[in-house]
């Protein structure tokens, strides 16, 4: 890497895409945000100036620009894809198969071109089928695609964990895989309080209470906003894996990628647990499922299976 600052595009700057630019601006982690919108090149205009002002307010050195044409997004060390349709209520995530697989697909003409060494992070859903896109457009190895979900969900689990407990806000920890809502497989097991494990401090009854409200956890925004989802949490997430990727910190999250063999599937996207570093997710960490956490995994791989099979059925790839 030559000597200059990181850069960060973000494509897309919806709610999830202008928080995520908002909360990097901030944090320092890198020189540059560029704010890329193809359909409201004004409003990424208008978003890159509010922001720029808010950093000079904060005293910060990151330097907020926007994308007018494809070609200002070059030479990104990472890029964040929020592009896509939203889903509004009533709109199952199979309905944006579709129209947002195209809309990754031209996303990823550009950044290979421009930045053709970036690390992508997609968080457009649905999530596991977006990161296949990508990968099969680029044709690049598996450890720069990353997808944003398990991060999320972990987070909105250690909330309803906090819920629950009354105690111990900050020091808990999550763990989910597998797709992301009702496909989530929860890691109870693999989640503790300030190292406490969850199982010790919860009944089942609990615990399961707690999964539950997970997976519906997204749900359940979209219903009290009623004029779209949330975007706080989802930003943070993505913040924290291009984070992760800036600073080379090896932190393990759990992330979407393309499996090769772990967990005994090979060319499917699931979340898995991985470290996160310089070269995107550098190692999958295989945890030991239990039955019936293996049988949720399955069918949470199947589920993706069946979107990739949508995507060949509409005609999107033929084989």
């Amino acid at each position: 890497m030559s000597m200059r600052g990181k850069r960060v595009g973000i494509v897309g700057i919806g709610n999830v895409g202008s928080t995520c630019a908002y909360i990097l601006a901030m944090s320092g982690s890198c020189h540059e945000v560029i704010l890329r919108s193809s359909s409201n090149p004004d409003k990424a205009r208008g978003l890159a100036l509010d922001m720029s002002q808010a950093v000079q307010a904060a005293r910060m050195h990151t330097v907020v620009k926007s994308a007018q044409e494809p070609e200002d997004i070059k030479d990104c060390d990472v890029i964040v894809v929020t592009a896509g349709s939203p889903r509004l209520p009533g709109m199952s995530r199979d309905d944006l198969l579709i129209k947002n697989a195209q809309i990754m697909k031209n996303v990823m003409e550009d950044v290979i071109k421009y930045s053709p060494n970036a690390i992508v992070i997609p968080v457009s859903n649905p999530l596991d089928a977006m990161v296949h896109v990508a990968l099969k457009e680029s044709g690049w190895s598996r450890n720069r695609v990353l997808g944003m979900a398990g991060i999320l969900d972990s987070a909105r689990m250690a909330h309803f964990v906090y819920e629950q407990l009354g105690y111990g806000a900050g020091q808990i920890r999550c763990s989910v895989m597998g797709g992301h809502g009702d496909d989530m497989v929860p890691l109870p097991r693999f989640s503790t309080v300030a190292g406490v494990p969850l199982t010790d401090l919860l009944t089942w009854e609990e615990i399961n209470s707690i999964v539950e409200k997970t997976k519906k956890g997204g749900a359940e925004i979209v219903s009290l906003l009623k004029d779209g989802s949330a975007y706080y949490a989802p930003a943070k997430a993505a913040a924290l894996m291009v984070e992760a990727v800036l600073s080379d910190t090896k932190q393990i999250y759990p992330c979407a990628v393309m499996l090769d063999g772990e967990y005994g599937y090979k060319g499917m996207v699931s979340g898995v647990p991985v470290m996160i570093g310089a070269n995107g997710a550098e190692k999958v960490i295989e945890a030991n499922l239990n039955d019936d956490q293996d049988r949720k995994f399955a069918k949470s791989v199947g589920s993706v299976r069946g979107l990739i099979d949508a995507l060949y059925a509409n005609g999107f790839y033929t084989k």
